[in-house]
């Protein structure tokens, strides 16, 4: 059992930093790491490798540029013969999959028919900080009475419209819940999609496209014995032992979770891994190659991605955009909110041969995450050229500031504060560029909202090959030092960094800055 000890960090959350801090980059399974506790499903587990991959329908606009989508309850067949109860944009899991251009403007109304508040955040979009899904910026059912639990918090009734510029790049993005104090639980039960902006530049290049463009939800979760979904508390109510201050009701406290607590104050890792929402599938392809659009969604879980028997992922993109140049990786890192844009050539395996997708970070049922079976020879006119795109460059940095991101007094908190919402802990300047350097005691995606940038260095040394391209989330390992080259470019207005273990962001390791 996880205890908080005086230094706010239990004793397994410190045995899961020996065992981060001594992995590297070795292609042994790293049992020893732990980024989140797990929680083992009760329901009866398919045997994996038998369930078709799906891919998510791409929403339809209901007029030019405008989109409308409804959060609502709904059952699904996750597992095979069972029923999940899911909470889902369009009442599926994942969501429908938005195709966006660049320099085309799209408004997503979102309409919320579940028994809960919400708040929609488009992951790595340059967005107005109206439509950035502020997590007290919340969308409430019809003929709620819920009274707003948080300093500035605001509700819209039943919709609210979010506008999006789409000025950026071509870059796979993605969508979900963002409410103070219950991100976690809620994306849990399924309120994520995947987005794609799309550009000339992108088009122009020979890259696969059509059936061979597959985009993969990578997530993990557990499951009671008849189907639900299983989480450390209910749903929609603080953890166990923590009772919200007078007025507060179920929206929880001002700060979060409050003192950290039970066993899952890592972080709750589910012992299925879905793609797509489909446990452990399998994808029949032409030996041919595919462009596979990685994206992990889980709560806490980190993936080191392989593929068996041999292979090799080509990087054409990262969270923000197309590389300049294609890098070549064994193995491919991804923590929570991470996306690779990557293509795998399946010509050179046999006709025949069953490719397995692994994570390197699990033993068991965790370690498979899907396979491929390439099941005949086909033409291909793919190909990924030598050059892929011009990318933004640097600028000169015009100051460095540091968030610290750990334990302190037992609660999660950056630079030693607890979330405070409305309270910036920065205000850079639109058009500028900072060097932010990250630190932190566990493993901590963080992830900054509107900002993109390059990781510079990390422990003062050359970044890592997979860090390559402009990103909006990366991995802080255990005691480490990265240094980042943020970009504010787009609007003014109050913005986000958090980090990205959800249930790290829901006991308030979040912090606010301002661009001015």
């Amino acid at each position: 059992m996880s205890r908080v000890g005086a230094g706010g960090f239990s004793r397994r959350a410190f045995l899961g930093v020996l065992g981060g801090a001594s992995l590297g980059v070795a292609g042994c399974r790293a049992t020893a790491e732990v980024a989140g506790q797990l929680l083992r499903s009760r329901a009866r587990l398919p045997k994996p490798f038998t369930v078709p991959l799906p891919i998510p329908d791409v929403a339809r606009p209901v007029a030019p540029g405008r989109y409308e989508v409804t959060q609502r309850v709904a059952a699904a067949e996750i597992l095979p013969g069972l029923r999940t109860e899911v909470w889902g944009y369009g009442g599926t899991f994942p969501g429908p999959t938005f195709e966006l251009r660049r320099g085309e403007p799209a408004t997503v109304a979102v309409r919320n028919e579940l028994p809960v508040p919400t708040s929609t955040h488009l992951h790595g979009g340059v967005t107005p900080p109206g439509s950035d899904g502020y997590p007290t910026d919340l969308v409430v059912p019809a003929g709620s009475a819920l009274r707003p639990a948080h300093p500035g918090e605001v509700h819209h009734p039943l919709v609210k419209e979010y506008r999006y510029p789409v000025g950026q790049r071509a870059a796979t993005l993605w969508y979900h819940d963002h409410r103070m104090d219950f991100t976690a639980p809620q994306v849990w039960r399924g309120l994520a999609g995947m987005a794609l902006v799309r550009d000339d530049e992108e088009d122009a290049l020979p890259l696969p496209r059509g059936e061979r463009e597959l985009p993969l939800m990578i997530c993990d979760r557990a499951f009671e014995e008849d189907g639900s979904f299983r989480y450390p508390q209910p749903f929609d109510a603080p953890p166990a032992g923590h009772t919200p201050p007078t007025g507060h009701g179920r929206h929880g406290p001002p700060n979060g979770w409050g003192k950290l607590g039970g066993d899952y104050m890592e972080g709750v890792e589910g012992d299925v891994i879905l793609v797509n929402g489909a446990p452990w599938p399998v994808a029949e392809v032409t030996a041919t190659r595919y462009r596979l659009r990685l994206l992990n969604a889980s709560n806490a879980r980190r993936y080191l991605l392989r593929l068996t028997p041999g292979g090799r992922f080509t990087q054409i993109g990262s969270d923000s955009g197309l590389l300049a140049a294609p890098v070549a990786h064994d193995a491919i890192p991804i923590s929570p909110g991470e996306r690779y844009d990557v293509v795998v050539d399946f010509s050179a395996y046999p006709v025949g041969t069953a490719v397995t997708l692994v994570n390197a970070l699990a033993d068991g049922p965790a370690g498979n995450v899907m396979r491929f079976v390439v099941t005949r020879r086909a033409p291909d006119d793919g190909a990924v050229p030598a050059v892929l795109s011009r990318p933004p460059q640097r600028v000169r940095p015009v100051t460095t500031r540091r968030f610290d991101f750990r334990a302190t007094d037992g609660a999660w908190t950056i630079n030693g504060q607890r979330y405070r919402p409305g309270v910036p802990l920065a205000r850079p300047r639109l058009g500028t560029a900072e060097i932010w350097r990250l630190t932190g005691d566990f493993r901590h995606p963080v992830h900054v909202h509107l900002a993109h940038f390059q990781v510079l260095a990390r422990n003062g040394r050359p970044p890592a090959a997979t860090d390559a391209g402009w990103k909006d989330t990366v991995d802080v390992r255990p005691y480490e030092v990265v240094d980042v080259l943020a970009r504010f470019d787009g609007h003014r207005g109050t913005y986000m960094l958090h980090c990205h273990n959800l249930e790290h962001e829901d006991m308030a390791m979040m912090a606010d800055f301002e661009v001015i």
